[in-house]
């Protein structure tokens, strides 16, 4: 059974909508016991960075998100799901997140025939094997809705990158049992769904 952790952030059902179509069990839910039973664990999201962890934290499922990850359970982040699993982000300066991975949220910088937010259709740089693209194609287009990115500090766990403008984005990541996605899967056509159906298969 996957677990979708369901923290009052949007894009959620969207994403149980996919796995279901792949033919997973799955579970929107708070529950700390439901979530830390699960085989997998999802935290997607569409919103703030600030808001997002007041609602981690107002919820209890810091301490929930720690154990699955300590437990090795397989954890994805997608989205905003990603983001927080950072230190922080330019969005929120003062909300220090998770904290699982070294890196910061930076925004998109304006520049000449670049749109903020960044949302639509874009290629992806595949680099140090990520489990999640096996079986996919060198360079595969997927979607984005983001107006800040990821900037790790160890390029070792980057299993993707995109070009936007001048920005380099790191928009994918693996880490042991803990995977995160900038761009949506669930909105990316057959190749999203290949990439879900790697993380089933984990």
């Amino acid at each position: 059974m996957i677990a979708i952790i369901d923290y009052d952030a949007g894009n959620i059902r969207s994403v149980e909508k996919a796995l279901q179509y792949l033919g997973a069990t799955v579970c929107i839910s708070r529950d700390p016991d439901v979530i830390g039973a699960a085989d997998k664990v999802i935290l997607p999201g569409v919103g703030a960075f600030g808001s997002a962890m007041e609602h981690i934290r107002g919820y209890g499922l810091e301490k929930v998100i720690y154990s699955a990850i300590d437990h090795g359970t397989p954890f994805l982040g997608i989205c905003l799901g990603l983001q927080v699993l950072f230190e922080d982000s330019e969005e929120s300066p003062d909300v220090p997140g998770l904290a699982l991975l070294r890196g910061h949220i930076r925004k998109f910088k304006p520049e000449a025939g670049i749109k903020i937010p960044h949302m639509g259709w874009n290629s992806l740089k595949l680099q140090n094997n990520g489990r999640l693209f096996q079986n996919i194609q060198e360079d595969p287009y997927v979607y984005f809705v983001h107006s800040y990115y990821l900037k790790a500090d160890d390029p070792g766990i980057v299993t993707a990158c995109t070009q936007y403008g001048s920005t380099i984005a790191d928009v994918s990541i693996q880490y042991g049992n803990l995977f995160g996605c900038q761009f949506h899967p669930e909105k990316s056509s057959r190749t999203g769904l290949a990439i879900l159906e790697n993380f089933i298969q984990l």
